[in-house]
């Protein structure tokens, strides 16, 4: 009967041992998903926050996208699920969607089309200006060289700028 008594004692501790052990393990999993779902959020608001300064950037210039979006693509690579969620929060690709690409490729072609009205008016008047000058003092070498000068300044400047545009308006459309 002691034997008998010595096995039953033996088998409730081991069953108390293996009950402690299952909260144990059980309490342990609870800690660990707390502890994912809190390194989750915190990874989440920590995106958020590297993107606002891209989103603010974006907003003003559509030249920003071209820095922004390759970082935003690269993060999306590394975090799916993460942006998955921010998408889903924010009802559209996060940071920057396909429609806030689009209206900034809109925006940069707006944009140059009043630069461009806008140069041609400013070159339109110092030439004016300039060949107003030359007939009040016809054949100065010196005048002729200045009407001239207005044209190539005008031509350069508008190259450059037509060269930055189109640079521009390419990387955005690849972005779409």
């Amino acid at each position: 009967m002691a034997s008998t008594i010595v096995v039953a004692v033996t088998l409730a501790v081991v069953v108390a041992a293996l009950i402690l052990a299952a909260r144990m393990v059980s309490r342990v999993h609870r800690i660990e998903t707390a502890t994912r779902h809190s390194a989750q959020s915190t990874r989440r608001l920590q995106l958020l926050n590297l993107f606002a300064p891209g989103v603010a950037a974006a907003a003003g210039d559509p030249r920003a996208l071209l820095t922004w979006q390759p970082l935003a693509s690269t993060a999306r690579v590394m975090f799916p699920d993460d942006f998955a969620e921010l998408d889903r929060a924010a009802g559209a690709t996060f940071p920057f969607s396909r429609d806030q690409i689009e209206a900034a490729h809109a925006r940069w072609s707006t944009d140059w089309l009043a630069w461009e009205q806008t140069h041609d008016a400013e070159y339109k008047l110092k030439a004016a200006v300039a060949e107003q000058e030359m007939r009040a003092s016809p054949g100065s070498t010196v005048l002729r060289s200045r009407v001239d000068s207005v044209e190539q300044e005008k031509l350069e400047r508008y190259q450059r700028r037509y060269e930055e545009y189109t640079r521009v308006s390419k990387a955005l459309k690849k972005l779409m």
